[in-house]
């Protein structure tokens, strides 16, 4: 097949034209050219194909059923050609992304939503997954793009950090307040409270996990919650202190209507990112350029 490609083009311009000297201006090859080629695939298919007459040529019975399956396949590729010049012209492609809930919200939209203002045609897809379940999925090449914390061992993938967090406990005013009415002199917060935290799976979860092991801080209660907005709701309106990113929590912390409760040693930051394959598509490659770009200006 690989061999006749060449033939078969020179066989539809032969029968699209109906001649062999307009076939000839239009693949910019001699006329005796065109009709070796015409007489090879003849001989490679054991059957004439045209019949040549003082006005052109005309397709016989066999090179008539040849040609309509040829016509199919070029206008094919015609499509393809005109589909992947859209493509280029537009700005069209796919782009499946990995994020957890907090991630989207905190350091995905910011760069999404400008991206898709310049870049409208491209697709995007969304799967809803903790930082772990991210990394396993662009393992198995099932998304092309995750937003995660920076994995130990990047392995074969490219990793674009954006940002750097800090993991802290806070409450509200009135739930430290009440916390020292109940226990005057007992300062250990943390043993005496409800701590909610993600549940377990979760790289936060298994971050702060390690760290309350390593210094030896056993919660009192822990309250396992599904995403950390319901966190830092929960410990806004006083049921207990909550674990959770301090850049997603500034606002309320500027705002006064939580406070940091203060650790002998800081919790160890984090390095977050955009981690996709080394060899990504092309749409994917220009949202990681898109990504350097901002993260540069910011």
């Amino acid at each position: 097949m690989d061999q006749n490609l060449s033939l078969y083009h020179v066989f539809y311009t032969v029968a699209r034209t109906g001649n062999i000297s307009r076939a000839a201006s239009e693949l910019f090859i001699s006329q005796p050219a065109i009709s070796k080629s015409i007489s090879h695939l003849e001989e490679n298919l054991g059957t004439p194909l045209f019949i040549r007459n003082s006005r052109g040529v005309t397709l016989t019975e066999e090179g008539e059923v040849l040609y309509t399956h040829i016509r199919t396949a070029f206008a094919a590729i015609d499509r393809g050609e005109e589909e992947l010049k859209k493509i280029q012209d537009l700005g069209i492609g796919h782009i499946r992304i990995g994020v957890s809930t907090t991630l989207c919200k905190y350091i995905l939209l910011p760069y999404l939503e400008p991206y898709i203002k310049e870049h409208p045609h491209v697709k995007i897809t969304i799967d809803n997954h903790h930082s772990a379940r991210t990394l396993s999925l662009l393992e198995q090449r099932a998304i092309d793009l995750g937003v995660t914390v920076k994995p130990e061992n990047a392995g074969g993938l490219e990793f674009l950090p954006v940002a750097d967090i800090e993991d802290i406990f806070v409450c509200s005013p009135a739930y430290m307040k009440n916390f020292m009415l109940r226990n005057a002199g007992h300062p250990d917060i943390l043993l005496e409270s409800t701590v909610m935290m993600l549940e377990p799976g979760n790289m936060t979860r298994r971050h702060m996990d390690s760290y309350l092991a390593a210094h030896h801080i056993q919660p009192g209660n822990i309250m396992e919650i599904s995403t950390m907005d319901l966190i830092i709701e929960f410990a806004r309106i006083g049921i207990g202190i909550g674990c959770c990113i301090k850049e997603c929590v500034q606002k309320e912390l500027d705002e006064g209507l939580l406070m940091q409760i203060p650790l002998e040693v800081p919790v160890p930051g984090r390095t977050i990112g955009f981690a996709c394959t080394n060899h990504p598509g092309s749409a994917v490659g220009e949202f990681m350029k898109y990504v350097k770009k901002m993260s540069h200006r910011a």
